[in-house]
């Protein structure tokens, strides 16, 4: 379980923030001087190099947005330049690709931070480039609505590249692209001109991630612990009924993949924070659209689709989530790669001391630490900062289902998962997990890709990958760092969704059927 008794401070996560920055400087030059576009997309490091892996190119946006974010806290132009051409010359098959899951990893990491950017003034402000980027925000959205299974009774979700009878968990930090085409005012056209609501398809997707993807201690199998969750749901897509939780890079279906659980983590905080800035009469004309849309014929019923309703669903996902990850989790906040991973049982009791990514029997992921850390950081904010309303609603925050928590009881919670993430963060920023060998084109060291697969390169010497980095890995270090830094100087939040100071129209769509 993460040690949170005596959690470092902010300013003490801060002070280890410069040899991030070093790092990230140092290893996006060797790799923008190694790296040819013509090799694909770089994924993961092998012997300290980036090398490629035709899964899926789900990893380019991550590339160019480390970039952005050097750029953002260092003030260096090669950074801007880099990341700012690269977006253009590489990232535009990218949002139009129908093939993948991947909108919101590749283009709100390159197009969205540019624009989210150019809002906030760090960079200047170009009404063409800006609506450049706004163009490109809008079709990636709809064109990853499109990708789309309706289920049994009603609603869908954005189906994986592995076909339409495949709901992942990643798929949920992929909503980032929905909410921006809507906010920006975009719908999905569909046949004979309908009009289809991306937040219709965005609140549908969410509401199935949670009710296939997260367990919530009801005992839906005999595995559902609160807060487990699973990398993959199938479905029979004749007829849109729930067959059986899956797994591609867990160990199994009835473990937890923590990098699938980072996702998640990450995922249900960041849409809540753009849920406040969005109108209840939004939600409701979703409510009152045509419930059968985007249902299997024949089917009835619908999941909750009010603001207030939603909230409270996607709040209750969060905090389940988040206190698994809490429990199931070292002491300095870093998880080894599957809580049901069978070497663990070589490990003793692993949780009650730090990780060992040295260790014989099982990797760690430090990715999936960044990741999760950065949810765990905007619950905590969200918690906090919205305590006296959330406490006149019934949640089910902790378990025990909906009932009314004191504001005090929230702000308590919120401060658990804020001091969860400067464990996490001050082990990440230091030795052994930042990189600091000249050569070595990773930012974060000792990531997993793919265990089951046997991809990670395992050095001489070694049992288990230890010492690589991700790409994954690399941006969402960067990305908590520079929540952390923000935070740490006073600054607004980062907030993907902060775009409109750039100009055009921020309108929600009207007309739209679900």
């Amino acid at each position: 379980m993460i040690d949170i008794t005596n959690p470092p401070t902010l300013t003490d996560v801060a002070a280890r923030l410069p040899a991030v920055w070093e790092a990230g400087l140092r290893a996006t030059r060797l790799l923008r001087a190694s790296w040819s576009p013509d090799r694909g997309t770089p994924v993961y490091t092998e012997a300290g190099t980036y090398t490629t892996r035709g899964w899926t190119e789900w990893t380019q946006g991550f590339q160019f947005g480390n970039a952005l974010y050097l750029y953002e806290v260092t003030g260096d132009t090669e950074m801007l330049a880099y990341g700012r051409s690269a977006t253009v010359d590489q990232m535009a098959h990218h949002l139009t690709h129908i093939g993948v899951h991947d909108h919101g990893f590749n283009n709100v990491s390159t197009y969205g931070n540019l624009l989210r950017m150019m809002a906030e003034g760090t960079i200047p402000h170009d009404p063409w480039e800006a609506e450049f980027y706004r163009l490109a925000l809008k079709v990636t959205g709809a064109v990853q609505a499109a990708r789309w299974t309706p289920i049994a009774p009603t609603g869908g979700f954005v189906h994986t590249f592995n076909g339409p009878h495949s709901l992942f968990s990643d798929t949920i930090r992929s909503m980032r692209a929905l909410s921006l085409s809507h906010q920006l005012g975009h719908v999905l056209m569909g046949e004979q001109d309908r009009r289809i609501s991306l937040l219709q398809r965005l609140v549908a997707h969410a509401d199935a991630t949670a009710r296939y993807n997260v367990y919530f201690g009801t005992g839906r199998d005999r595995y559902d612990i609160r807060g487990r969750t699973v990398h993959e749901s199938i479905f029979n897509t004749n007829n849109g009924v729930y067959r059986c939780p899956s797994t591609q890079q867990g160990y199994t279906p009835f473990s937890t993949w923590t990098r699938g659980l980072a996702w998640i983590a990450a995922g249900y905080p960041e849409q809540l924070e753009w849920l406040r800035t969005r109108s209840p009469a939004e939600f409701e004309e979703i409510s009152n659209a045509s419930a059968s849309a985007d249902a299997i014929p024949g089917t009835t019923g619908s999941a909750a689709t009010g603001r207030d309703a939603v909230e409270a669903a996607w709040l209750r996902t969060a905090c389940a989530v988040a206190d698994f990850y809490i429990e199931q989790t070292p002491t300095d906040g870093i998880p080894y790669w599957d809580t049901g991973a069978p070497g663990l049982i070589h490990l003793g009791d692993y949780l009650s001391r730090p990780a060992e990514p040295y260790n014989a029997h099982e990797p760690v992921d430090s990715s999936a630490a960044a990741i999760t850390a950065q949810g765990l950081w905007r619950l905590a904010a969200y918690l906090e900062a919205e305590a006296d309303r959330l406490a006149h609603m019934e949640l089910d925050l902790d378990g025990e289902g909906p009932q009314r928590h004191t504001a005090a009881a929230i702000a308590r919670r919120a401060e658990r998962y804020r001091a969860a993430t400067l464990v996490a963060a001050n082990t990440l920023f230091g030795e052994p997990y930042i990189s600091t060998g000249d050569t070595h084109e990773g930012i974060l060291l000792h990531s997993v890709y793919h265990q089951p697969n046997g991809w990670d390169y395992v050095a001489p010497g070694q049992k288990v990958p230890n010492g690589e980095s991700c790409m994954w890995g690399d941006y969402h270090l960067l990305e908590l760092a520079v929540m952390l830094h923000r935070e740490a100087e006073g600054r607004a939040a980062q907030r993907f969704f902060d775009i409109d100071a750039a100009g055009g129209s921020a309108a929600a769509p009207n007309g739209a059927s679900s």
